[in-house]
């Protein structure tokens, strides 16, 4: 009987989910050297945080699948305050190119997710445009799915960050880093 192997890597900003890329960017072979693991999903190449890799595939189908309706909980910062009708209609379930969206958790933070890293490079925002910070959970995963759900009520992402899926949380693993699940 194989041995589970499961991994909790935090992307780093500019890597790309996969462990091969013919045009020379950086990915997961630039971090982990843990032969038969794969990512349970991805994140864009411009967004950071928490990617689960592991060599069972039942996991990863209970991860990925959108028949399981995992959660996964994004912090994104946005450009613009959000109104409670924002919120609400991010919560409600919106109509994208692709269907609507299923709905969604949504709390609007005081302030950045504590302990967060530094981007390099750093969020640049638009001169005299204040930014804000949202928990965002979704439980569905649909490419660019967050981006586009911000951008659909005129809050555009400026910086996305995977902090949890399913029962795995990123907690304060830096980018670059990993660490094995011992569970």
């Amino acid at each position: 009987m194989k041995t589970t192997v499961t991994l909790l890597f935090n992307k780093p900003f500019r890597v790309l989910s996969q462990f091969t890329d013919a045009e020379g960017r950086p990915t997961l072979a630039d971090y982990i050297d843990q032969p038969g693991v794969y990512a349970a999903g991805r994140l864009d190449y411009d967004s950071e945080g928490l990617l689960v890799l592991t060599n069972n595939g039942q996991l990863k189908s209970g991860l990925i699948d959108p028949r399981a309706r995992t959660p996964k909980t994004y912090w994104v910062q946005i450009e613009g305050r959000p109104s409670v009708a924002d919120l609400n209609r991010l919560e409600g379930g919106l109509v994208l190119k692709d269907g609507r969206t299923a709905p969604a958790q949504v709390d609007l933070l005081a302030k950045a997710p504590p302990a967060l890293w530094k981007r390099n490079p750093p969020i640049a925002p638009r001169p005299g445009r204040p930014t804000s910070w949202l928990e965002l959970t979704i439980t569905e995963g649909r490419n660019r799915q967050v981006r586009r759900m911000t951008a659909a009520v005129g809050l555009p992402t400026l910086r996305l960050i995977r902090a949890r899926v399913g029962q795995f949380e990123l907690g304060g693993l830096q980018p670059g880093a990993f660490r094995p699940v011992t569970d």
